[in-house]
């Protein structure tokens, strides 16, 4: 089977990887002409662990291929994967003008019966929309003899492990009005098959549905667990345990139970609200998601008033040290990431910064001002007020305490994921803060 993923941003690269990884024949199509010979030469854009030597593996066996020609890509294929991005707009809304020009290309290059499959997280009616954008494009260059069908096939996959989550998901979600585009999309999927993983077979509507709903209820626990995490520090309590005592119940789980500064990503924070935005338009308000996103940008907040209370209630002209910078481990991402948030924000009222994170600085020098990069976390801390634990990578788990506290002007760590316990860090000699745990020193 031949098939064309028209995208190779993080969810079109790792999709057509995988499936070529299946046995086969991909395309995957960007308009980048510099991206694509890139990818050409095994460079892969993005930090994903494992996606590296998929891609090298298949390109060099031929089942993948890469161009800018999506014309030749919609025609060579019977399945083509729309996975291109959806950006928010200023009041929310969902961008859709790149889905909108890719289902006119398709339109226009029509050959051929051919199952067209938005990948990309789009709003409930957008398949419709799709639809009819292929229907007046293939009119107008007299394609519109030839039969198509619309599916929904929502991606599910978590930055850091998603080659991971490619190959042995959860479930798979497939929405589609007829038969034919079903049984094209499960033998595409057959060797999940023998893995016994569940198939979610449903109209397009709700498989639109399912991957907003997913998303927020995730975004939820995230922020629930943060009101919580705010209540046991006025209170005296320890959201560790709490959070842990939560999990235990089957009904509940531990997933998602973590206190920190809130949720980023490329997914949780546009869909959120983007749910919030769209529901209105069917007037049906969200009313838990609206309060999601607003306990999300106002954690932030608090975790900037904890850091400046932990200097003296002041960070003006303080050198502040930051320890990770994309929005969680194992990926070079930095789309709404807390840590950006918080620098900015420290740089606003004043402080300067320092920063190191293994994988994204390249990505996080597009998006910051006036930081100093460094090498690792003692340069980091070198000469700072305050060192602030931002993004949980393995290699902070483990610092030498005794060294960073030498580095330091001040004995000061802020540690927004509670990676450290607090007796032990006041053991040590610092002055510590965790997030929804006691502070000492």
């Amino acid at each position: 089977m031949n098939i064309a993923v028209i995208g190779t941003g993080y969810v079109g690269l790792v999709t057509g990887a995988c499936f070529s990884e299946f046995g086969v024949n991909v395309t995957c199509v960007d308009k980048d002409l510099e991206k694509i010979k890139r990818l050409e030469g095994g460079e892969i854009p993005i930090f994903e662990p494992g996606l590296e030597e998929i891609v090298r593996r298949n390109y060099q066996a031929g089942r993948l291929a890469f161009t800018t020609d999506t014309a030749e890509a919609v025609r060579q294929s019977l399945v083509v994967f729309i996975a291109v991005p959806t950006p928010p707009q200023a009041d929310g809304s969902t961008d859709l003008s790149y889905v909108d020009t890719v289902a006119r290309t398709i339109g226009e290059h029509l050959n051929g019966y051919k199952v067209i499959v938005t990948k990309s997280t789009v709003p409930v009616g957008t398949a419709t929309r799709v639809r009819e954008t292929i229907s007046e494009a293939a009119r107008e260059f007299g394609n519109e003899r030839y039969h198509f069908s619309i599916a929904s096939n929502p991606e599910f996959l978590r930055e850091g492990s998603a080659v991971e989550d490619f190959l042995r998901p959860d479930r798979v979600v497939v929405g589609a009005e007829d038969d034919e585009a079903v049984a094209i999309l499960r033998d595409l999927y057959k060797p999940l098959y023998l893995i016994e993983v569940p198939f979610v077979v449903t109209n397009i509507t709700t498989s639109e549905l399912i991957k907003y709903a997913s998303n927020a209820f995730l975004a939820t626990k995230i922020s629930f667990i943060n009101e919580v995490a705010n209540l046991c520090e006025a209170v005296g309590g320890d959201v560790h345990v709490v959070a842990r005592a939560m999990g235990l119940d089957g009904r509940i789980s531990s997933k998602f139970l973590h206190a920190g500064p809130g949720f980023g990503g490329s997914c949780f924070p546009k869909d959120t609200v983007s749910l919030v935005q769209f529901s209105r338009e069917f007037g049906v308000p969200q009313r838990i998601a609206e309060a999601v996103c607003e306990v999300n940008l106002a954690q932030r907040e608090r975790m900037v008033e904890k850091i400046v209370a932990l200097v003296d209630g002041d960070v003006s002209g303080k050198l502040i040290g930051v320890l990770g910078l994309s929005y969680k481990p194992n990926t070079d991402d930095v789309r709404e990431s807390p840590s950006i948030d918080i620098i900015r924000r420290l740089q606003d009222r004043g402080a300067r910064v320092r920063c190191f994170d293994p994988q994204a600085m390249h990505t996080a020098a597009r998006e910051l001002k006036d930081v100093q990069f460094c090498t690792d976390p003692y340069t980091t801390a070198t000469g700072c007020h305050a060192l602030v634990l931002a993004t949980e990578w393995n290699e902070f788990r483990l610092l030498d305490l005794d060294r960073l506290r030498a580095e330091l002007v001040e004995p000061v760590l802020v540690d927004l994921r509670n990676v450290y316990d607090p007796r032990q860090m006041q053991a040590q000699g610092f002055r510590y803060a965790g997030v929804g745990r006691s502070v000492v020193g």
